[in-house]
């Protein structure tokens, strides 16, 4: 999927690669209302954007004859050292017939920058942004199949010469790409149904055929993923829906937000309607977690996991929140995902790409812009200030809150970096994807003026006092316990963090707490998680405990190691997961040891304080914490520091005022000083 591929590409192309070389040096974004300039800068995006021929294709037919040809955005932009850009396709060149292995431009990258104008010209009223909008969805429902057995499907890669490639290289599931349903099938139900929104005022000619090609998706969904609906499958013991868009809530969600939108203009739609309910019925289904327990009440993925999480295609909670009004269902799940797990994720190194189940990966505009947009949605639909305080804290991604402590997103130009890694090293290419999606951002920034103040101000890396990750293979080993160095960190729907650890039964593991550590457990109500690899046959038990400076022991718990139960439509047998001991440790604890008493294959300890800290630096010697809870605590705050408390709905609970105030868990506060 485009959304999964590797995020540092080379740079050194031929210069024939591609159209000439373009330097962004843009003027100054637009000017809103009452002179105020705006974060929403379309230059780059524009730039991206070609004239594609619509040629005339059996099962391909466009709107309105009378112009052959469309607009779609290039898939990639590389930056040379002088600043320019240039535009390139997917995969590589072939010279003699100017085709990319897999295209110039792609359906996904289509339908999201048809949302960009349409909400563009939404919030800012200029025409030539829906002028756009209406050339991008042209193009975008001709790459859709208009007859046959696959009809309401979409292709994904179309060349620059208007050819339609239907198998890309590398190939990407399903092939061709217009036999079965498909992320791209959603992200085009996205973009026909804010499409229907956007245009049902000014284009009543155009807004029929987008909802005829609406029902045309519905048709091959119907065909694949809703006629499946009611059916449950099993993902390593749970039980998983059977019924969504190509087995993920992600690419569900996507299609729902279109779904919400149409109704808007259609809410006699009953076929729109029942699709709405029945997939939102299935996202809600992927909430997982709760308060202190990974995932932290986010809404998986993808059905064939339940131990991986990743940040970009992460619209199921805002699609939750968006359909609940509707349907009257799905907002506790959006409100676990906003307002639990995102303080989590904050206070936890930020929106890395994934959590597999440790954190890490890059990070991405795309990642950022989903939980945005989650806590804006969820914010509506509660009434809860707090989630629009988190957005703010998560937008400063854009601004320098990020592990560069960079701005990557120009509002001069309009252009974003294409990723951040872990270690910091930016990727200063600005192709499609990041460019979208930062502008999806901005857009709801420019919306919300308070909240685009506080994002601005955040322009240096956050110091993050979160769940410790401690690596088996470092810990003391008993007789009898060896290091195994996979093959492969990937087991097909989850990561080894590294080398594990092999404890046969009788051997044992010591975890000595460093610093860091140290201190979070002396805070009070640290829970330990130990992430190992529950079989699905029986195993065994393996019995934790924490050992005090003085000899004293505690007992955590004991862990069944096996009975993960049946693997159902997962990749591997059993599932990679942490799993929290009952007891706290106590505040006194040096070292953790467990005692196997079966088969362990250990992984990582991961230690989760009671109350997790995100320091966000401002100017001036100033900060703003974020504090999340994830047991019921006391906050001890220095003096001069002040803020609100509020539930995971946003709702406030009481003002923060120096000293110490008690938190429950699943609640946040926000403090400045």
């Amino acid at each position: 999927m485009l959304t999964r591929r590797t995020l540092l590409r080379s740079t050194v192309l031929a210069a024939a690669a591609a159209p000439t070389a373009t330097a962004l040096a843009a003027p100054a974004p637009p000017r809103g209302s009452g002179g105020r300039r705006r974060l929403t800068n379309l230059d780059h995006l524009r730039f991206l954007l070609a004239e594609v021929p619509l040629p005339p294709t059996d099962g391909h037919s466009r709107f309105d004859d009378s112009s052959p040809t469309g607009l779609a955005p290039w898939t990639y932009a590389d930056r040379a050292t002088d600043g320019t850009f240039t535009r390139v396709g997917g995969g590589d060149l072939d010279p003699a017939t100017g085709h990319w292995s897999q295209g110039a431009f792609n359906a996904d990258d289509i339908s999201r920058a048809a949302i960009v104008f349409l909400r563009a010209h939404a919030a800012f009223a200029e025409q030539a942004d829906l002028a756009v909008a209406r050339e991008l969805l042209r193009t975008l429902t001709y790459l859709q199949v208009d007859s046959g057995g696959h009809a309401g499907n979409v292709v994904l890669w179309q060349q620059s010469d208007g050819s339609l490639n239907r198998s890309a290289i590398p190939v990407e599931l399903p092939v061709p790409s217009d036999s079965d349903e498909s992320y791209w099938l959603a992200r085009t139900v996205w973009a026909l149904g804010e499409g229907i929104a956007g245009f049902a005022r000014t284009d009543p000619d155009f807004t029929a055929f987008l909802r005829e090609r609406l029902h045309l998706a519905l048709d091959a969904l119907e065909r694949a993923s809703l006629g499946r609906y009611g059916r449950w499958e099993v993902a390593d013991g749970v039980a998983v829906p059977g019924w969504l868009i190509a087995g993920g809530a992600d690419a569900t969600g996507e299609a729902v937000l279109g779904l919400v939108a149409a109704l808007q203009v259609f809410p006699e739609d009953s076929r729109v309607t029942e699709a709405l309910d029945r997939f939102a019925e299935g996202i809600a289904a992927m909430a997982s977690g709760g308060v202190g327990v990974w995932p932290f009440g986010a809404v998986l993925p993808w059905t064939g996991s339940q131990s991986f999480w990743h940040a970009w295609g992460g619209l199921a909670p805002a699609a939750l929140a968006a359909a609940a009004p509707v349907i009257g269902r799905g907002l506790e799940e959006a409100v676990a995902d906003a307002g639990v797990f995102t303080p989590q994720l904050l206070t936890s190194g930020g929106p890395h790409n994934a959590w597999s189940p440790v954190p890490g990966e890059a990070q991405i505009a795309y990642g950022v812009q989903c939980r945005v947009e989650t806590l804006l949605r969820t914010a509506d639909a509660t009434g809860g200030p707090g989630l629009r305080e988190l957005a703010a804290l998560v937008a400063g991604w854009f601004f320098g809150a990020n592990p560069a402590g960079q701005r990557v997103y120009d509002p001069a130009t309009g252009a974003t970096v294409d990723g951040i890694e872990p270690d910091g090293t930016v990727n200063r290419n600005s192709g499609a994807e990041s460019t979208i999606h930062a502008l999806l951002t901005m857009i709801a920034l420019d919306r919300e003026k308070k909240l685009a103040r506080t994002a601005q101000r955040l322009t240096a890396t956050p110091e993050h006092h979160g769940m410790q990750w401690l690596p088996a293979e470092e810990a003391q080993l008993g007789t009898g316990a060896e290091v195994i160095t996979p093959e492969t960190a990937w087991t097909g729907e989850s990561n080894w963090h590294g080398a594990y650890v092999l404890a046969p039964d009788g051997a044992s593991v010591r975890f000595d707490l460093e610093e860091g550590a140290l201190e979070a457990v002396a805070r009070g109500g640290a829970t330990a998680h130990p992430l190992f690899h529950r079989l699905a046959e029986e195993a065994g038990t393996a019995t934790w405990t924490a050992l005090a400076a003085d000899g004293t022991r505690t007992v955590l718990g004991t862990l069944e190691l096996g009975g993960a139960g049946e693997r159902g439509v997962t990749p591997w047998d059993g599932v990679l997961t942490p799993v929290r001991l009952d007891v706290p440790l106590p505040a006194r604890t040096v070292a953790v040891e467990v005692v196997s008493g079966g088969r362990l294959e250990l992984d990582e300890l991961m230690l989760l304080p009671a109350v997790t800290v995100a320091e966000f630096p401002l100017e001036h010697g100033r900060n703003v914490m974020l504090h999340a809870a994830s047991a019921d605590a006391e906050l001890s705050l220095v003096s001069g520091r002040t803020g609100s408390a509020y539930r995971a709905e946003g709702t406030r609970v009481g003002p923060v005022n120096h000293g110490r105030r008690s938190v429950l868990g699943g609640e946040f506060a926000i403090t400045r000083g």
